[in-house]
């Protein structure tokens, strides 16, 4: 009986530990504009919203991350620690593009200025710089979000 109730424990144990590495990590969707579609890590936390894509030495093509917000607000943005430029757009509850920051650069400097929208937002996506003006992105235009 005693061994049982090991032998179930540590099955348990077992189970809880192989589900972690999946906790940690950022889930995966995909956020679509004009019929170009990027393949997102969510930030869906604090903690996922505070690390961001600091410390990434590249971004890959095509790819990119969506901050989701519990509700909408004003959600400024910063280069600290980002070793890549971006462009950042700041989308409504309705998947409408409220704000747009093209070529945000990485910040060298103990202290960096935030990118403040003018609109408040839900999500806020970040892919590699350049590709808003290439994709000829605009206030007003939809996004397409598929988790």
């Amino acid at each position: 009986m005693k061994t049982l109730a090991t032998v179930l424990i540590l099955i348990a144990v077992a189970a809880v530990l192989a589900a972690i590495p999946g906790l940690l990590q950022n889930s995966a969707g995909t956020a679509c504009f004009k019929g170009k579609c990027f393949k997102v890590e969510l930030a869906k936390t604090p903690a996922q919203w505070e690390q961001g894509l600091m410390d990434r030495q590249k971004l890959d093509p095509g790819a990119g991350m969506l901050f989701i917000f519990d509700k909408e607000g004003g959600y400024p943005f910063w280069m600290k620690n980002t070793l890549i430029a971006l462009d950042m757009v700041w989308i409504d509850s309705s998947n409408k593009v409220v704000f747009i920051s093209q070529n945000a650069q990485p910040c060298k400097s103990l202290v960096c200025p935030s990118i403040v929208p003018n609109s408040k937002a839900k999500y806020v996506l970040e892919i590699n710089a350049g590709i808003c003006q290439e994709m000829g992105l605009k206030l007003g235009d939809l996004l397409d979000i598929a988790f």
